[in-house]
């Protein structure tokens, strides 16, 4: 098959565009307002983006109101969110949390889960999650889009802190066999991590320049940044 998106029809009863790009993580937002008042959501379109210094992305759509999404008005106003990792435990709360409550509604409550204080800010965590991320914000790139939705949000953080419980931890590596995060697929589907295999690019070895990126190695990456005399 092939179609054009919005100018020629698919033919199929579901649009398979966001079924094509799987599994995507989860971004698990939690702000707080200038008010006080948390916010809990999850979005589909989410990512790292660098590891040094570290970045990730959320991408909101508008309500079809017409409305900017509260996390990203929060986002802004105050200068910070957290990321929580969804995981297979908490996926009943995940999906409570992504309901359009109206502004001020405490999705923490409505999902019953316990508030965490971050380290760096005041932003309400997930503590049920085994792993955050406490975020300044960077930007916001504003994308065109179609009525209802209309613009995108793409909103950027540095990550600034990160969380992790020691009981997900196996021989100093991150286990996702103990974390099981599920992960968004296409239509209502989710998937669940639970296993995973290694593979090392052909010709190299886990010490080279291009492995520093693949595995995030942040120490390796600035010690050969002081070899080479650069910043």
């Amino acid at each position: 098959m092939f179609y054009q998106p919005g100018v020629t029809n698919h033919g199929l009863p579901h649009d398979p565009f966001k079924a094509c790009v799987v599994p995507r993580p989860i971004g698990w937002i939690s702000t707080q307002s200038t008010k006080g008042q948390a916010n809990l959501a999850p979005y589909s379109q989410f990512n790292n983006l660098t590891f040094d210094p570290p970045y990730v992305m959320f991408s909101s759509n508008q309500t079809a109101s017409g409305q900017r999404k509260d996390t990203v008005i929060n986002a802004e106003e105050t200068g910070h969110f957290v990321w929580n990792l969804a995981i297979w435990d908490l996926r009943q709360a995940v999906n409570i949390t992504a309901e359009q409550f109206p502004y001020g509604v405490d999705e923490f409550e409505r999902a019953k889960l316990t508030k965490e204080k971050a380290t760096l800010m005041d932003v309400p965590m997930v503590k049920e999650s085994p792993v955050k991320f406490e975020c300044e914000y960077h930007s916001t790139l504003r994308l065109p889009g179609n009525p209802p939705m209309g613009s995108v949000d793409i909103v950027i953080g540095k990550v600034v802190a990160v969380h992790i419980d020691d009981n997900v931890l196996t021989d100093g590596i991150l286990d996702v066999k103990k974390t099981k995060p599920i992960a968004r697929c296409g239509y209502y589907q989710y998937a669940v991590i639970e296993d995973t295999f290694d593979m090392i690019i052909p010709s190299t070895s886990t010490s080279t320049d291009v492995n520093y990126g693949l595995v995030g190695n942040v120490e390796s990456n600035r010690a050969k940044n002081k070899l080479n005399g650069t910043n």
